[in-house]
């Protein structure tokens, strides 16, 4: 699996913002902003003093964290 998706310039980078996290994961930026500040949110770096950035490996294993069999099934 590659670490690199197509930027909107046609260019491929390794890292996704948040905004590109977000759709990625189909979820609200705001729901990724809050999922980081509380703890609970996708491994991230943080590049100078504000820019938040996400690799895919790291956006594939917070998905696959959240697989289950069943409602009733908790958190690993």
């Amino acid at each position: 699996m590659s670490d690199l998706h197509q930027t909107e310039d046609g260019s491929q980078s390794g890292l996704f913002n948040t905004k590109q996290a977000a759709n990625y994961l189909n979820l609200g930026v705001s729901t990724l902003n809050r999922a980081r500040c509380e703890g609970w949110g996708p491994k991230h770096t943080v590049l100078g003093t504000r820019a938040i950035r996400y690799r895919q490996r790291d956006l594939d294993a917070f998905i696959e964290a959240g697989l289950r069999q069943s409602t009733s099934e908790r958190a690993a």
